[in-house]
């Protein structure tokens, strides 16, 4: 039969998983795999620049799609979620399970890693049992020659009863291959027949007995043996994904619930209980995997991975693992701390010339002073003060930390961080969550889309803002070094990373802390299991790096804060422009939260600096600067002494620097943080605990802080 809109899916593509599609002539490729098997290289080889990113429907989980152009046939390739099996224990697993069943993609190919392919043999013998579509992709080929691996392709061929081709995506080594073999698969060219599960004599039995009648039910729509194995699994997602996609509900088929009823009840007899059925089921799978293993993958060096051995025993080890983590981290921080200087003056400084600029052209246009102020004044230089400091650090943090990403040195960090986030009651991964709120916690938050459990993922979200961001540390290093350690002579620098450091420590304690107490009330529950894979140690890729990061974090993040920044940078203008007797708003809001912000150890300039910066952290010391001051737009000063005697001259002592620095870490999300909390979530309510919660934390930790200090008479 000819491809057609019907017998391909296209409109189930289009509507449902909103697969962008410029032709109906279009060929649509799923491309699945385990995590860390070079899968999306192989993506970026085969597309290019021409990708889309954005959101499943409904889900907050990536979709990515790519094309390219093969016989003068265009090719849209749809890069699934990482995932080690299609048994739907997460978000992922069921995306990928419901695009390979329901898309009805004209193939689907498996990227597996040549160096451990008896374990992703398991996710390619679960597509199989799917769809006859599909060419198996042995990637990281040199890797596996590297360490000793030979992998006879061509018997692997013969056993799955599939195409499998090598590749070395890095190189681009075999993607010639790859889509010529696609294109027979697609044409019909290669005639597949995949090798079936060896399920035992039992488990077949109960599904030759169910399976007719879903044959008579789907009408050849989707695998009816495979649906039967899911549903005497008591895969009720499945259930729903058929009401959803096909229209049609099985649960309400009387003689399909009777079958299912009786072969349970045999399976019974046999002493197979169906809290057990699913461990049968993959134990089968596995033993299926392992037996092809065998015959088709030699080792030449049993210890071929030695080398990451030996470095693992160093990299997570229990006297070691922790402080080289630290320090590493450390090591992050210092070099977009100091390597984010240069860049962000460089880019004010151009920033501001075009300020001026502005101001030249509404000056010959001769409009109103106040339209200009404004304009240029108010949301301009909030946008330009936004994006000169906030900009260059995430330039430098996020390749960083995708370099270790890439190197394989993050799954090493959960694992190092996986005992204490458990005690917590938290997710092992939400370890990798907190480290990217380093450098962002909207980056952070949206990087929670990785924990699998919802009520995880909620802990992660909410708690993300509990780390210093980039954004809050220039007030915190600017208040560390002109009032912690500026007695400290030779020293002073040192005390003021030490201050720093503590402060991080801090937050990642409360971190815990509060995740505890959120899974024992709100989000009451027991800590999930999870996968951690231990990946080899690869040589980055630099250019992949830098693309990833400016494109997928860095620019996205960046894009929110100016959609946040510029309507700020308007009310901020007229708090400190528009007077109401003597005084400006900002100075009547200021002194109407003075006696609240005194029992803080602050007041209430200080106080209105946090709330105007509401849009990005980077602008409570302008805005601060500003109010002091009573200027009518945010400023700086010429050095950090100038900073400090006008801070002294507000009666600011050390515990007021304390206090403003415990809040900068305590206190509600930026604009850009809470608006990404939202788009994940999809709840104004945890939303809300988002924004309440640190808020809370930092007025008690201030104000026991604050009230401390004058009770022992410290100040």
């Amino acid at each position: 039969m000819g491809l057609t809109s019907q017998s391909t899916g296209i409109s189930v593509l289009k509507e449902m998983f909103e697969v962008e599609l410029q032709s109906p002539d279009d060929i649509v490729i799923a491309l699945a795999g385990n995590p860390n098997t070079g899968k999306s290289t192989v993506f970026n080889g085969l597309t290019g620049l021409n990708q889309h990113t954005g959101n499943w429907p409904g889900k907050t989980v990536t979709n990515t799609q790519g094309k390219y152009t093969y016989k003068d046939k265009r090719y849209v390739l749809v890069d699934l979620p990482g995932t080690y099996s299609l048994l739907a224990n997460s978000v992922e697993e069921q995306i990928a399970r419901d695009f390979i069943c329901f898309g009805n993609p004209h193939a689907t190919v498996v990227v597996t890693d040549a160096t451990c392919l008896e374990r992703n043999l398991n996710l390619v013998l679960q597509i199989m049992e799917i769809t006859d579509k599909v060419v198996v992709c042995v990637n990281l080929l040199d890797e596996a020659k590297r360490k000793g691996i030979k992998i006879d392709l061509k018997k692997l061929e013969e056993i799955l009863g599939v195409p499998v081709i090598g590749t070395i995506a890095r190189s681009g080594e075999g993607l010639e291959e790859f889509k010529d073999t696609v294109e027979k698969v697609v044409r019909g060219l290669i005639k597949t027949n995949p090798k079936p599960v060896d399920y035992n004599k039992i488990l077949e039995k109960s599904i030759k007995e169910v399976e007719p009648r879903i044959n008579d039910l789907v009408n050849n729509r989707i695998n009816s043996k495979w649906v039967a194995l899911r549903l005497l699994d008591g895969d009720d997602a499945l259930m729903e994904s058929i009401n959803n996609y096909l229209n049609f509900d099985l649960s309400k088929d009387k003689q399909l619930n009777k079958k299912l009823h009786d072969a349970h009840e045999k399976l019974k007899k046999e002493n197979v209980r169906l809290n057990d059925l699913r461990d049968h089921i993959v134990f089968d799978i596995i033993k299926t995997a392992e037996n092809i293993s065998k015959e088709v993958v030699y080792l030449q060096n049993r210890v071929h991975n030695e080398l990451d051995r030996k470095i693992d025993k160093v990299l997570t080890s229990r006297s070691l693992g922790i402080p080289i983590m630290l320090a590493l981290l450390g090591i992050v921080f210092w070099l977009t701390i100091k390597g984010a200087n240069i860049p962000s003056d460089i880019l004010a400084k151009g920033l501001f010339w075009i300020e001026g600029q502005l101001t030249d052209f509404f000056s010959r246009l001769g409009t109103p002073q106040w339209v200009h102020d404004i304009l240029v004044l108010g949301m301009y230089r909030t946008l330009a003060w936004v994006v000169s400091v906030m900009l260059p650090p995430m330039a430098i943090f996020f390749p960083l930390f995708t370099l270790l990403e890439d190197l394989g040195y993050l799954p090493r960090v959960a694992f190092n961080l996986d005992y204490f986030f458990k005690k917590a009651c938290a997710h092992g991964k939400q370890a990798l969550t907190t480290c990217m709120g380093f450098g962002c916690n909207a980056a952070g938050v949206i990087a929670c889309r990785i924990i699998d459990s919802p009520r995880e993922r909620l802990i992660a979200t909410i708690t993300n803002n509990f780390v210093p961001c980039n954004g809050r540390f220039p007030t915190l290093i600017t208040l560390a070094t002109i009032f912690i350690s500026s007695t400290a002579g030779a020293f002073s620098s040192a005390i003021a990373a030490l201050s720093i450091l503590a402060l991080i420590i801090l937050g990642v304690l409360i971190t815990l802390s509060v995740s505890k107490v959120l899974s024992k009330t709100i989000l009451k529950g027991l800590p999930s299991s999870f996968t951690l894979e231990l990946p080899p140690y690869r040589k980055p890729q630099v250019g992949r790096i830098i693309v990833r990061s400016v494109f997928d974090r860095t620019l996205f993040v960046l894009g929110r804060a100016i959609a946040v920044a510029a309507p700020a940078g308007f009310v901020i203008w007229g708090m400190a422009n528009i007077t109401i007797g003597s005084a400006n708003l900002l100075t009547h809001c200021a002194r109407f939260l003075n006696p609240f912000a005194q029992l803080l150890g602050m007041d209430g300039y200080i106080m209105m600096a946090f709330i105007l910066g509401f849009p990005a952290n980077e602008i409570v010391i302008p805005i601060l600067i500003m109010g002091y001051m009573a200027k009518g737009s945010m400023l700086e000063l010429n050095s950090l002494n100038e900073m400090k005697q006008l801070f002294v001259d507000n009666g600011w002592t050390w515990l007021t620097a304390v206090c403003t620095m415990l809040f900068s870490l305590n206190h509600w999300p930026c604009g850009t943080t809470l608006w990404t909390i939202g788009k994940e979530t999809q709840s104004p309510k945890w939303t809300l605990v988002s924004f309440a919660l640190p808020t809370v934390t930092g007025i008690v930790l201030c104000f026991i802080v604050a009230q401390g200090a004058r009770l022992l008479g410290l100040v």
